[in-house]
């Protein structure tokens, strides 16, 4: 797979991608119709970057962002009837901003590297029992059953390990800082020991008073 070294980025707030996960977008700013516009003639890729948070509302300035993203390649596309875009996009791999570069675009584009992410292309199959995995992850369980969030499992049990846990770190009720710390831990088991991690932040009281020990 060619890698772009300038991708366009969409730097949308409450929302990350994680690698070989896909998740579903609706367009309808008019400068990021134009940035699927180009990406779909060109290689279909687009960088997903979380904004950092900033506490000045009235800053006017273009938002700082997280200095690791994911790039995500167009896998489905559809246009509504009232001009929005539908796509499915697929995580790739993990990259970190070098630089912006300056354009007369309306979207925003950066310069970025690759290097330290390319175990996110493997396509290693880990043997892993999936009751280990359930046992693993009783305590996410847990929290995602008492938040009202409904996982299949079952269907969690055909997928590869790292498909599974980037998955499960994705649609985690975690915060959206939290999970800019799982998209930047650097392999598999440090991102499954920092969910662990995580999880033994929250208080029992976010648990209806039920420990997870």
């Amino acid at each position: 797979m060619k890698l772009p070294k300038i991708i366009p980025v969409f730097p949308l707030s409450n929302f990350i991608i994680f690698p070989k996960t896909t998740v579903p977008l609706n367009i309808f700013e008019p400068r990021y119709i134009d940035m699927i516009n180009d990406s779909m003639k060109a290689d279909k890729f687009i960088g997903m970057v979380q904004p950092k948070i900033t506490k000045n509302f009235n800053d006017k300035k273009l938002p700082s962002l997280h200095k690791v993203g994911c790039l995500g390649k167009i896998m489905s596309f559809k246009e509504a009837d009232d001009g929005r875009y539908l796509i499915d996009l697929k995580g790739v791999i993990r990259f970190e901003i070098e630089n912006e570069i300056n354009s007369n675009k309306k979207y925003r584009e950066f310069k970025i590297s690759f290097e330290n992410y390319l175990d996110d292309l493997a396509e290693k199959k880990i043997d892993l029992k999936f009751s280990d995995l359930e046992l693993i992850f009783k305590d996410l369980k847990t929290l995602f059953e008492r938040r009202g969030f409904i996982i299949n499992w079952k269907a969690l049990e055909k997928q590869s390990l790292d498909e599974t846990i980037n998955a499960l770190a994705m649609t985690s009720p975690f915060s959206l800082e939290e999970k800019q710390v799982l998209l930047e831990a650097k392999n598999l088991d440090l991102r499954k020991t920092k969910i662990s991690e995580i999880l033994n932040t929250y208080t029992y009281d976010q648990f209806d008073n039920t420990t997870l020990q």
